[in-house]
């Protein structure tokens, strides 16, 4: 059973930076897709970034520029740095995990896509 652990969440300042982590285990799919997910209470939850097996990105519109996924293969994590951090950036902040078919990239911004989650991590930006 898969399993994916977050960290780093927190509160910070507006204009302020935090780097997010998930950690992953017993999943070993060799072609994959690792996602951030964030939601609001009330609020749809919304596609932030996902990366792929061999490095290809995507990145949702409201926080490019400002945030970057990459992953540490050999050590399964998965981060989020995110920095010039606005209010509506807080929200609650999930990882979660797909295999991708041969042929697509499978970078997918889409909750429904993905099939394995973790528990989530707080942010909260203050003023």
């Amino acid at each position: 059973q898969a399993q994916l652990v977050e960290s780093g969440g927190g509160s910070v300042q507006s204009g302020g930076s935090l780097r997010l982590s998930c950690a992953v285990s017993g999943f070993s799919f060799s072609k994959y897709v690792m996602a951030w997910f964030r939601q609001v209470s009330g609020k749809e939850r919304e596609g932030v970034a996902a990366i792929n097996d061999y490095g290809m990105a995507s990145v949702a519109d409201s926080v490019k520029g400002r945030f970057t996924i990459s992953q540490d293969a050999a050590k399964n994590t998965l981060f989020l740095q995110m920095n010039s951090l606005k209010s509506e950036d807080t929200a609650m902040y999930y990882c979660a995990m797909r295999p991708r078919a041969f042929g697509n990239t499978g970078l997918s911004l889409e909750p429904g896509d993905y099939n394995y989650w973790g528990q989530g991590t707080q942010v909260t930006v203050y003023s």
